[in-house]
């Protein structure tokens, strides 16, 4: 008699467990986004580029996947879900967005710039919610439609034809790493080497906590590159310097969270130059950022 009492009250307590365990139920996101996303481990991000805009730097037409990508991050259940992510809106889609989030419980975390002497200007506001997956995912399109976001089941991406041009190997070299070719930009996510958590929540790299660095072609033999540092408080001014040294401008450092330990610092870059030049300041810096 004891042993099965044993036995009941085991699987009282890990039946819960296992059902808690089992994670997003993408399809169901995918019918309130109107899209699908990508899995990375036990998150589920969405993207949302801005595809509806005409952004420039100088003379350089900024591509969507460079820095004109809005997304979302989904973990935990279906129940118990968190989503956090970045916005990139236009001035006047701000304060309609943010009060659509805060209306269904979303807390902003960050509004400010990622680039500087863009046009048109841009606005870049960093959220997070939890509840139900499904309402959350609802929410949040209900915020997009507030902005010009185009929110439509994207086009099939062409597939791939030819072989990338040759920047892309010249950066995966310099930087001994391998990007992701997509759209005409050269992307690469380099996870920090220490455990980020965000209110009891451990991090990943799809979420926003890994080191952003994105390439694209920029009138002949040149590159532009942006995208953001991930550091601590010790390692900011060793990038800044790197930085310097390189001819690479720093365009922001602030946060992008509220409650995560340990405390991170995010850097915006922009640089345009050879892709030997750019490749090797960025090296330069990532050398003084813990990463695995």
């Amino acid at each position: 008699m004891r042993l099965r009492t044993l036995i009941l009250c085991v699987v009282l307590v890990s039946c819960p467990m296992v059902l808690g365990a089992q994670g997003l139920d993408t399809g169901k996101l995918d019918g309130a986004l109107g899209r699908s996303g990508q899995k990375t481990g036990d998150v589920y991000r969405v993207g949302f580029p801005r595809t509806d805009l005409h952004v420039t730097v100088g003379d350089i037409t900024i591509r969507p996947g460079l820095a004109l990508g809005s997304w979302a991050a989904f973990s935990g259940s279906d129940d118990h879900a968190s989503v956090m992510g970045d916005l990139v809106l236009l001035p006047d889609e701000l304060n309609p967005v943010i009060a659509k989030l805060r209306s269904s419980g979303f807390e902003i975390t960050a509004v400010h710039n990622h680039l500087m002497n863009e046009t048109p200007h841009l606005i870049y506001t960093h959220y997070h919610g939890h509840g139900n997956a499904v309402e959350l995912a609802k929410s949040l399109l209900a915020a997009l439609a507030e902005s010009k976001t185009p929110l439509g089941k994207p086009a099939a991406a062409s597939p791939a034809t030819g072989e990338p041009p040759a920047f892309v190997k010249t950066i995966e070299d310099t930087l001994g790493a391998k990007g992701t070719w997509a759209g005409g930009v050269l992307a690469f996510g380099i996870p920090r080497s220490d455990i980020i958590t965000d209110d009891g929540m451990t991090l990943t790299g799809p979420q926003g906590v890994a080191e952003s660095i994105n390439f694209q072609e920029a009138g002949t033999g040149n590159v532009a590159s942006t995208g953001d540092f991930v550091m601590t408080a010790n390692e900011v001014n060793a990038v800044i310097s790197s930085l310097e040294e390189h001819h690479i401008a720093v365009t922001g450092l602030h946060s992008h969270m509220l409650t995560e330990q340990p405390r991170l610092l995010f850097m915006h870059f922009w640089a345009v130059g050879s892709p030997e030049s750019v490749a090797e300041g960025i090296k330069a810096a990532l050398s003084h950022i813990a990463t695995k």
